[in-house]
C-alpha cells in the first residue's frame, strides 16, 4: 500500500497498547465500563485503519480524498461503500 508505513503502524499499535493498558490499570470493580471502552478504543482503531486505507485508495487512483471526510464522519460505512463504488466505475477515455 502506498500510506502505510511502518512508523505509521508502529505509533498505532503502540497508542492502542498504551490506551487498552490505561483502561486495565485503572482496576475498576466488576461493574465498570470496561467492555464499553473496549469496544469504542477498537471502533475508533478501526475507523483510522479504514480511513488511511480510504488514503491510499484514492491516491492510487488519482482522486480527491476530503470531500469524503465530511460523510465519512457522519456515516463511516455507507461513505466507505460510496466511495468504493465511486473508484469502481469506468474511467470514460
Amino acid at each position: 500500500m502506498y500510506v502505510w508505513s511502518k512508523r505509521l503502524v508502529i505509533g498505532i499499535l503502540v497508542g492502542f497498547a498504551l490506551a487498552a493498558g490505561s483502561f486495565a490499570v485503572r482496576g475498576e470493580g466488576p461493574e465498570s465500563r470496561f467492555w464499553i471502552t473496549w469496544i469504542i478504543l477498537n471502533y475508533i482503531g478501526l475507523m483510522l485503519w479504514i480511513f488511511v486505507w480510504m488514503i491510499d485508495q484514492t491516491r492510487v487512483r488519482g482522486k480527491n480524498l476530503w470531500v469524503w471526510l465530511l460523510p465519512f464522519l457522519v456515516a463511516p460505512l455507507p461513505t466507505l461503500m460510496a466511495l468504493v463504488l465511486f473508484l469502481q466505475r469506468k474511467v470514460k477515455a
